[in-house]
C-alpha cells in the first residue's frame, strides 16, 4: 500500500512540453546567506530551564526575526543561523578526555563548526552540536558523489490516435461521476520533491552553475546535510595511528553516549494541518502516514525517502508492495474458507460421521482413555471440511504462483523506485574494515587490489577453521529446537491420558483438544524463550567468523538469526503436518517412545484440525506479542523518562526542552537497523505460504497484522525514536534470497500437506477406485457413500496389550461388553490370513500420494519458472525514460560544451588570438 508523491506539486500544473533540441540549461542565481557561525567551543552554556508559557508570552511580546525564532525551535546554534547538522553526546564524568580533545580539535580542523551545550536535567551530559558550512558539504558532496538536481525533466506525450483520444476522453467524462479515491493523498498537503522531477549528476564545484540552487542553505536537504557530516566523523583520527580514526570506535569504547541527527521539530501542533499547513516534515509525516486516522491511505514514500533516506523508504515501499498484494490472496483464501461453509452440509464425509453413531473407535490413548462413538467427533469433522474441501488444491497452486508473481513484480516496482530515486547507477563506497577484523589481523597485511593499500589480512586455514565452528554451533542450536520439539511431543503423549481422566467432563470428553490447545501454548512460550538465546548465539557465532565488513557481519548474522528464529518457529508445525499419527503402529501394536510412552494419534476426524490449531494459536499470539512489543516498550521507556524528569522538576511546570533534548530523551534505533522489522515480516511470509493448504485463513490474518504494521512501525520511527541517520540502499539485500528460498520450499511443504496431512488423496482414490461409482470417471457427493467405513479398520479388542486395555470394556454403549472398536488405517481385518495386514487399498492410496507430490511440484514449478520467463525485471516504459534520459543527458553535456567552446573562440577574436583551424 504505497504511493509516489513524485508527480505530486502543491497544486501547480505541470506543462508537458514535446522535446527540443534547444532548450536551455536552467539556471537560477544563487542566492547565498553569508552568516559567520561562531565556534565557541571554549565557552560551554548551561541550559537554561524555561517554561512554555514563558516562551509563549515573550513571542506575543512582539515580532521576532528569523535568527530569533531559530534560537527559540533548537534546531540552530545560539546565533539563529547555522543549523544544526549532527548531535555528539557524552558525560563530563567519562575519563576518556584526551580522545575526545583529539577528535573535536580535528573536527575544526575539517572545517566543521561547534558549540556544547549542557542538558537541563543533569550537568554531566554535555551535547555537542555540529554544523557543516558550504565549503565543507560541497568538498564532501562531491567526494560522495551526492546526485543533485540540475535540470527539470521534460515531459513529452506520446503520439495518440483520434479513435483512441475518443475512447480517453468517454472515460474521463465517465470517471467524473465516480467518487474520488480515498486511498489517494491530498495533493495540497504534499510538498513539491524539486529532485524527484529533475535530472541529477553527481555534485561537482567546477560544475556548480550547472545546478538549480535557489538557496545554499537549503540545497543539502537536513538528510543529507547528516550524511555528509556523519561520513566526516567516520574519518576523523582520535589517536596518533592509522587504525585510531572513527566515531563508531569512539561510541563502541563509550568515549560518546550517543550520536544523532536532529528531528525537524516537533511531530504535534495546536494548529490544523489543513488550515495553516505542517510545521516541518515529522508533523507532516506523522498527520499523513503515522496516524492511525489515515490507516487506509497509501504511503508517501518520496517524503519518507527525504526525511529516513533510502534503506527506510525501501523497508516501507516493500511493506507496502507485501501488503498490496496479500490483498488477492486474503480474498481468495476467504473464498475457499466460505465454500467450505457453504458445501458444509453437503459433504457427505461429514454427513457420515455425524450419523456413525453404530461406530464405535478404539481408545486414543492406554488405560485411562474410554472408547468413543465416531459421531462424537462431527464438530470437528465440519471445522476439517472448512479448510480442507475441493479448493484447497486450488489455493495452494495459487499462493505457490502467487509467490513468483509477488517477488517478479517487486522487482519491477523495485526498478522504477530505485529509477526514481537515483539508485539505478549508484554503487555502495568500498567499505572500511571493521575495527574488530582490524584488531584481530593487523600484523598480517597485504595489498587491496581496489585501493592498492595495505590492509590486514584473514588466511584462508583461519576464514574454514572459523567457518566450521561456526556451522556447528548452527547445527548444535538446531538440535536444540529438536530437543525442545521432542520434549513437546512427550509432553503431549503423557497428559493425553492425565486430561482423558480429568474431572471435568467438559476436559475428559475433549482430551485431544486440550492436549493440543496447552502443548501449543507452552511452545510458543519455549520459542519466545529461546529466541532471546539465539541473538547471543548468533552474535557469538558472527563474531567468531571474524567477517571483514559491516555488510558482511551483517549478512552473516541476518542469515543465522533467520535460520534459528525459522526452525524455532516451524519444527513443531513440521511435526504436526507430517509425523503426528504417521508412525504410531496400530492396536495391539502400539509403537513406543523408550519402550513406554504411546505415540500420540491424530483424532478420528484427522490430522488436519491439529494443523490448523498450531497455525492459528502461533501466529495470532506471536504478531500480537511483536506489535506489543515494537509499540509498548519504546512508549513505556519514554513515559518513564519523562515520569523522571516531572519529578526531579515539579509537576506543576510545564518544562520546554530544546530539540536536542527531546531527541536524546527518546529511544534509539534498534543496533542491527531494519533487522527486526524485516525478520518479523519474512517468517509471517513463511507462515503464509508454506503451510497454507492447511489453513487458507493465514493470509487473511497477515493481512489485517500488516495494516497495522504499517502504521505502527511509522508510528515508532516519527515519534519514539531518535532519527536515524539517512543510508542509501539499492534493494532489501539478502533477504530477498530468503523470500526466493520460502517461495521454493512452499511448494514443497504444500506439496506434501496435501498428499500426506489432508484426505483429499484418500477420497480420490475412494472416488475413482473403490465407491459407488468406481470405473465411471465421476468424483461427485454421491460418489463418496460409504467412505468413512471403508477408511476404518476393524480390531478385536482382546487383542489389546495389557498395558493398553482400556478400564472401560464398552458396555455403556450397547449394554454388553464390546467385541470389537474401529481405527483410522488401511488394515485387514483380524480373522484374516494375514491379521492387521495392509490392504490393497492402502498402496493405492500410498502410490496415489506420491503421484500426486511428483505432479505437483513438477507442474507448479513450471508454472512458477513461466511467469518468471514471461514478466521482466523493468518495465518497457521505464527502459524507454532511461534511454532517453541517456540521450537527453549527453545532449545537454554537448550543447553545455560546444557553448563553453563558442564563449572561448569569442573571447579570442577579441584578444586577437583566432586560429584558422579551431574547432568548431
Amino acid at each position: 500500500m504505497e504511493a509516489s508523491s513524485s508527480g505530486i506539486t502543491n497544486g501547480k500544473t505541470k506543462v508537458f512540453h514535446p522535446v527540443a533540441k534547444d532548450v536551455n540549461i536552467l539556471f537560477d542565481e544563487l542566492e547565498a546567506v553569508s552568516s559567520p557561525c561562531k565556534d565557541d567551543d571554549s565557552l560551554l552554556h548551561p541550559g537554561n530551564l524555561t517554561s512554555t508559557s514563558d516562551d509563549a508570552s515573550r513571542l506575543e511580546a512582539g515580532g521576532e526575526t528569523v535568527p530569533e525564532r531559530n534560537k527559540s525551535n533548537g534546531l540552530y546554534f545560539r546565533d539563529g543561523k547555522c543549523r544544526i547538522d549532527y548531535i555528539l553526546v557524552y558525560r563530563k564524568s567519562n575519563p576518556q578526555t584526551e580522545k575526545r580533545e583529539v577528535f573535536e580539535r580535528n573536527i575544526r580542523a575539517e572545517g566543521l563548526q561547534m558549540e556544547k551545550e549542557s542538558s537541563l536535567i543533569n550537568s554531566d551530559i554535555i551535547f555537542v552540536k555540529l554544523h557543516a558550512p558550504w565549503e565543507v558539504l560541497g568538498r564532501y558532496a562531491e567526494q560522495m558523489n551526492v546526485r543533485m538536481p540540475f535540470r527539470r525533466k521534460i515531459y513529452y506525450l506520446p503520439r495518440r490516435y483520434k479513435f483512441m483520444s475518443r475512447i480517453d476522453k468517454q472515460i474521463s467524462r465517465f470517471r467524473r461521476w465516480l467518487p474520488k479515491k480515498p486511498m489517494r493523498l491530498d495533493k495540497e498537503t504534499l510538498p513539491d520533491l524539486e529532485e524527484n522531477d529533475c535530472y541529477t549528476a553527481p555534485f561537482s564545484q567546477q560544475r556548480i552553475h550547472h545546478f538549480i540552487i535557489h538557496n545554499k542553505e537549503t540545497f543539502f536537504n537536513n538528510a543529507t546535510r547528516s550524511r555528509i557530516v556523519h561520513h566526516i566523523l567516520q574519518r576523523i583520527k582520535y589517536e596518533e595511528g592509522k587504525n585510531k580514526i572513527g566515531l563508531n570506535r569512539l561510541l563502541t569504547n563509550g568515549s560518546y553516549e550517543a550520536a544523532f541527527p536532529l528531528h525537524e521539530g516537533s511531530y504535534r501542533s495546536k494548529n490544523s494541518i489543513r488550515t495553516h499547513g505542517a510545521e516541518n516534515h515529522r508533523h507532516l509525516l506523522y498527520e499523513c502516514w503515522a496516524s492511525w486516522g489515515v490507516w487506509y491511505k497509501y504511503q508517501p514514500l518520496d517524503l519518507v525517502r527525504r526525511y529516513f533516506g533510502e534503506k527506510i523508504g525501501l523497508y516501507f515501499a516493500w511493506l507496502g508492495w507485501y501488503t498490496g498484494m496479500l490483498f488477492p490472496a486474503a480474498f481468495i483464501g476467504l473464498f475457499v474458507f466460505l465454500y467450505g461453509i457453504t458445501t458444509l452440509d453437503h459433504s457427505q464425509v461429514s454427513k457420515e460421521v455425524c450419523q456413525a453413531t453404530d461406530i464405535i473407535m478404539c481408545p486414543v490413548c492406554d488405560k485411562y482413555c474410554p472408547f468413543m462413538r465416531l459421531s462424537d467427533s462431527c464438530v470437528y469433522a465440519k471445522v476439517t471440511h472448512l479448510f480442507d474441501n475441493g479448493a484447497t488444491v486450488f489455493f495452494a497452486v495459487f499462493m505457490a504462483v502467487w509467490a513468483t508473481v509477488f517477488l517478479e513484480f517487486w522487482k519491477r516496482r523495485r526498478a522504477v523506485i530505485a529509477y526514481d530515486w537515483d539508485l539505478i547507477d549508484w554503487e555502495e563506497e568500498e567499505e572500511e574494515i571493521r575495527p574488530q577484523f582490524e584488531a584481530k589481523y593487523s600484523k598480517k597485511e597485504r595489498m587491496n587490489p581496489i585501493s592498492g593499500k595495505p590492509e590486514p589480512y584473514q588466511a584462508f586455514t583461519d576464514k574454514c577453521s572459523r567457518l566450521i565452528v561456526s556451522a556447528s554451533g548452527i547445527f548444535f542450536m538446531i538440535c536444540v529446537v529438536i530437543a525442545a520439539v521432542f520434549g513437546i511431543v512427550i509432553y503431549r503423549v503423557v497428559t493425553v491420558s492425565t486430561f482423558a481422566a480429568f474431572k471435568w467432563a467438559l476436559i475428559r470428553n475433549n482430551s485431544q483438544v486440550a492436549t493440543t490447545g496447552t502443548a501449543v501454548c507452552i511452545n510458543f512460550c519455549i520459542i519466545m524463550l529461546l529466541n532471546v538465546l539465539y541473538e547471543k548465539v548468533a552474535l557469538l557465532l558472527t563474531n567468531l567468523e571474524q567477517p571483514r565488513t559491516e555488510s558482511e557481519w551483517e549478512n552473516s548474522f541476518t542469515l543465522k538469526m533467520f535460520l534459528f528464529q525459522f526452525v524455532n518457529l516451524n519444527s513443531s508445525t513440521f511435526y504436526i503436518a507430517f509425523f503426528l499419527g504417521r508412525f504410531t503402529g496400530h492396536p495391539g501394536a502400539y509403537l513406543r517412545l523408550i519402550n513406554r510412552w504411546r505415540l500420540e494419534e491424530c483424532h478420528p476426524s484427522g490430522c488436519l484440525i491439529d494443523l490448523c490449531m498450531q497455525m492459528g494459536i502461533i501466529m495470532v499470539l506471536k504478531q500480537t506479542w511483536n506489535n506489543f512489543m515494537e509499540l509498548g516498550y519504546p512508549l513505556i521507556q519514554n513515559w518513564w523518562t519523562r515520569r523522571k524528569v516531572r519529578q526531579e522538576h515539579g509537576p506543576e511546570r510545564k518544562i520546554s526542552f530544546p530539540q536536542w533534548e527531546k531527541d536524546y530523551n527518546l529511544q534509539p534505533m534498534n543496533a542491527y537497523g531494519l533487522f527486526d522489522e524485516y525478520l518479523e515480516m519474512i517468517l509471517q511470509f513463511g507462515f503464509t505460504t508454506i503451510f497454507v493448504a492447511a489453513f487458507p485463513l493465514a493470509p487473511l490474518l497477515a493481512l489485517l497484522n500488516n495494516i497495522i504494521e504499517i502504521r505502527l512501525d511509522a508510528y515508532k520511527f516519527v515519534t519514539q525514536w531518535r532519527r536515524p541517520l539517512a543510508s542509501r540502499a539499492k534493494d532489501i539485500g539478502i533477504w530477498y534470497g530468503i523470500l526466493e528460498g520460502i517461495g521454493i520450499l512452499s511448494v514443497i511443504t504444500n506439496a506434501f500437506v496435501i498428499a500426506i496431512t489432508s484426505d483429499f488423496i484418500p477420497r480420490l482414490v475412494y472416488a475413482y477406485k473403490y465407491g459407488p461409482c468406481a470405473g465411471q470417471g465421476e468424483a461427485g457427493q454421491k460418489c463418496m457413500v460409504g467412505y468413512v467405513n471403508a477408511s476404518l479398520s476393524v480390531f478385536r479388542i482382546s487383542d489389546f496389550e495389557n498395558r493398553s486395555e482400556p478400564e472401560s470394556d464398552g458396555s455403556e454403549f450397547s449394554g454388553t461388553p464390546l467385541k470389537y472398536c474401529r481405527y483410522r488405517d488401511y488394515r485387514d481385518p483380524p480373522h484374516s490370513l494375514v491379521p492387521y495386514g495392509y490392504t490393497l487399498q492402502f498402496w493405492h492410496v500410498l502410490a496415489a500420494r506420491l503421484a500426486f507430490i511428483i505432479v505437483f511440484e513438477h507442474l507448479v514449478f513450471c508454472i512458477k519458472h513461466l511467469i518468471s520467463y514471461l514478466i521482466p525485471d523493468l518495465p518497457k516504459d521505464l527502459r524507454d525514460r532511461m534511454r532517453r534520459e541517456k540521450y537527453l543527458i549527453q545532449e545537454m553535456m554537448y550543447e553545455a560544451e560546444l557553448e563553453r567552446l563558442q564563449k572561448e573562440r569569442k573571447e579570442r577574436k577579441k584578444n586577437g588570438k583566432a586560429h584558422h583551424n579551431e574547432w568548431p
